[in-house]
């Protein structure tokens, strides 16, 4: 019931904008290249830097075999 009151409240005040005048324009056009051109570059470095990373793992004990495990506390 709300939601329909919202609506015809609305409706009246859509039809005093001007249509032509309700357009991104130009500066819209520029802030959106703008935008899209960052994106493009932070997706290249991305790229890139995922490309040095290298995902192989070691086991710890194959790392140093001359590293005995540290024995427990004696009493």
């Amino acid at each position: 019931m709300y939601a329909t009151q919202a609506v015809t409240q609305l409706v009246p005040l859509a039809k005093e904008l001007d249509e032509n005048k309700v357009t991104p324009g130009v500066l819209g056009f520029i802030v959106f290249a703008v935008m899209a051109c960052a994106v493009w570059l932070l997706m290249k470095s991305m790229n890139r830097h995922m490309g040095k990373v290298d995902f192989k793992e070691t086991p710890a004990d194959a790392t140093d075999p001359t590293k005995a495990p540290a024995a427990g506390p004696t009493t």
